[in-house]
């Protein structure tokens, strides 16, 4: 992926974001994290609903609250477009941004299916900009060191891990979760993240088997057993049904295990654990926002100091291993 020229893009001025989407992940993902980075400024921030754009942007001192996304990705002050979408949107208005000259980060999961991935990384890359992933949970350094202590061996080779991410999240007609046409389902918003993190320790999975608990037309519930190279096997769940929050990241190696409490957001009550030789440490963990050093990452691809950690070949990956979940997971309904 090609950074933005520094032509176009001053070393000296701020990065302007443009939001797509008055979604709930905005406040949290862009707008606090900006408050403190005189690099960003958020400029405008656009939805279908003009008026939930003037209340965010009144809310956050946005400067501009435009009905329609086609408004937004024209406007010459825009460097950086935020996709803030249900998954359904995203390759549309991702790659419309892209085509406009705009650097994009999309929220997770990043299309629908690996065919629109494909579709949106060549976009990228015809335009030379960056296309990141908002997968925010990877840039923090609690994750950063976890991959690092497994890569450098400290528990040895991998031999089998879980990945669990439940959330309960009520049915309503209006929760996209819920609505199979525009890509809910507890795999595509929560299970991603079990997904790529077991990707980052064991490459790329074949399914050995999976199972989907089908209501109102999309997963409540996936289940799914994946062999990686080298003999890693890694047991994933996700789900949103009632029962209470559940997120874990654990690995054991032939020499010990790491454990990863919360780790799709290590600043709210993880605890990283590292047990070897018969002895068990807790690591500390950075009290920072992982979407603060998200947005750090951004920052440092669009000004050509990074390369991107994901999006491109990691994107299309991961949703190459949804959509072999969600075949497996209906070969067995169907059977």
């Amino acid at each position: 992926m090609l950074p933005m020229e520094h032509g176009d893009l001053a070393v000296n001025e701020p990065i302007r974001i443009g939001i797509l989407g008055a979604a709930k992940i905005a406040p949290i993902s862009i707008f606090a994290p900006a408050k403190n980075r005189p690099a960003v400024k958020v400029v405008a921030i656009a939805a279908r609903d003009h008026a939930r754009a003037q209340a965010m942007a009144r809310v956050h001192d946005v400067p501009h609250a435009l009905a329609g996304y086609e408004t937004l990705i024209a406007r010459d002050d825009i460097d950086l477009v935020h996709v803030a979408l249900p998954a359904s949107l995203h390759a549309e208005w991702s790659i419309r941004a892209l085509e406009a000259g705009k650097a994009v980060l999309c929220e997770k999961p990043f299309a629908v299916n690996a065919y629109e991935a494909r579709a949106m990384v060549a976009a990228a890359e015809r335009a030379g900009r960056p296309l990141i992933e908002a997968f925010h949970y990877r840039f923090h350094p609690a994750i950063t060191e976890a991959l690092s202590l497994i890569r450098g061996g400290a528990i040895g080779a991998p031999q089998s891990g879980e990945a669990i991410f439940d959330v309960p999240i009520a049915y309503s007609e209006t929760e996209f979760r819920w609505r199979p046409e525009m890509g809910g389902g507890a795999l595509m918003d929560l299970g991603c993240y079990c997904v790529h993190a077991l990707r980052q320790i064991g490459g790329e999975p074949a399914v050995a088997e999976a199972s989907a608990a089908m209501v109102r037309g999309v997963d409540e519930t996936t289940r799914a057993e994946l062999a990686f190279p080298g003999g890693f096997v890694a047991r994933l769940q996700t789900s949103m049904a009632g029962g209470g929050l559940k997120a874990g990241l654990r690995v054991q190696g032939e020499a010990g295990s790491l454990e990863v409490t919360n780790f799709m957001a290590p600043q709210v009550g993880c605890r990283f654990t590292l047990e070897r030789n018969g002895e068990t440490d807790v690591l500390p963990v950075d009290p920072g926002s992982s979407f603060a050093w998200q947005l750090d990452h951004v920052i440092a691809v669009m000004r050509g100091e990074a390369e991107p950690l994901t999006g491109g070949a990691d994107a299309i990956s991961n949703m190459a291993a949804i959509d072999a979940i969600r075949e497996r997971a209906a070969d067995r309904r169907d059977a």
